[in-house]
């Protein structure tokens, strides 16, 4: 073999390693994308998202494959233990959040705007800022907080404090004694924390008031705050899970 012959091979091998190392580096980067975490995308072909089985919810839902492979788990540990899961609510598009925002906007008409938004954001995400985007948030058995503090939605919730944690889920949005801000008290409202903790961290560093945009009272993002005071206003106990990853 010539000299020449020689380093057009190692200079072959090397770019073949560089490349495949590149190539890792962008599929790694690209599972989680603005888009993603703004919720302009299609989930119901995105090879992330699955559909879930009928058994597990109350109409056609959607979740992260890791998410629902979780949540399976759950559910089956839960009816061994006489208590019955139904998933409500799971990934919501930008599209389907707007249409929640929207039709509540329009029902407070009679407030000022600020007004209508705060009063919107009691319970509901902006578009573009919600949890539910990114198909790691589900909302289970009711969405009644009255539910879960008396008779079969008491002992749901009581297992599911006792047991989620177990499975990566946990409550988000708590009461707000501790200080927490943002959305009101959702019992219903569990989280699977391993990967929404990625999602919240690239949301808080690459997601600006520029990027929400598209709705009615789009405008009031920055004004109410919402990225400090809602996006990130989770538990406390959580928040430090964040910051730490």
């Amino acid at each position: 073999m010539s000299v020449k012959s020689f380093i057009v091979i190692c200079f072959s091998i090397i770019f073949s390693f560089e490349n495949k190392a590149v190539s890792q580096d962008t599929v790694q980067h690209d599972i989680i994308y603005k888009d993603l975490v703004l919720g302009k995308f299609n989930y119901k072909n995105n090879k992330l998202f699955v559909k879930v089985n009928p058994i597990h919810s109350s109409k056609t839902i959607y979740l992260n494959k890791e998410v629902y492979n979780a949540f399976t788990n759950m559910f089956n540990q839960a009816k061994t233990d006489s208590i019955d899961l139904k998933i409500i609510s799971g990934t919501r598009n930008f599209s389907e959040q707007k249409s929640i925002w929207e039709r509540k906007w329009d029902k407070y008409k009679n407030l000022q705007p600020i007004d209508r938004a705060k009063q919107i954001l009691e319970y509901s995400s902006m578009p573009t800022t919600s949890r539910h985007h990114w198909g790691t948030d589900m909302d289970l058995n009711s969405l009644s907080n009255s539910y879960f503090k008396k008779g079969k939605g008491k002992k749901e919730y009581e297992w599911l404090v006792k047991n989620a944690s177990k499975y990566g889920f946990y409550q988000v949005y708590t009461n707000k004694e501790n200080g927490r801000t943002g959305y009101n008290l959702e019992m219903w409202h569990w989280s699977y924390i391993p990967l929404a903790t990625k999602y919240l961290n690239f949301y808080s560093k690459h997601i600006n008031y520029q990027d929400i945009n598209g709705f009615k009272g789009f405008e009031l993002a920055e004004k109410l705050n919402i990225i400090n005071d809602y996006v990130n206003g989770i538990s406390e106990e959580l928040k430090m899970a964040t910051l730490i990853n």
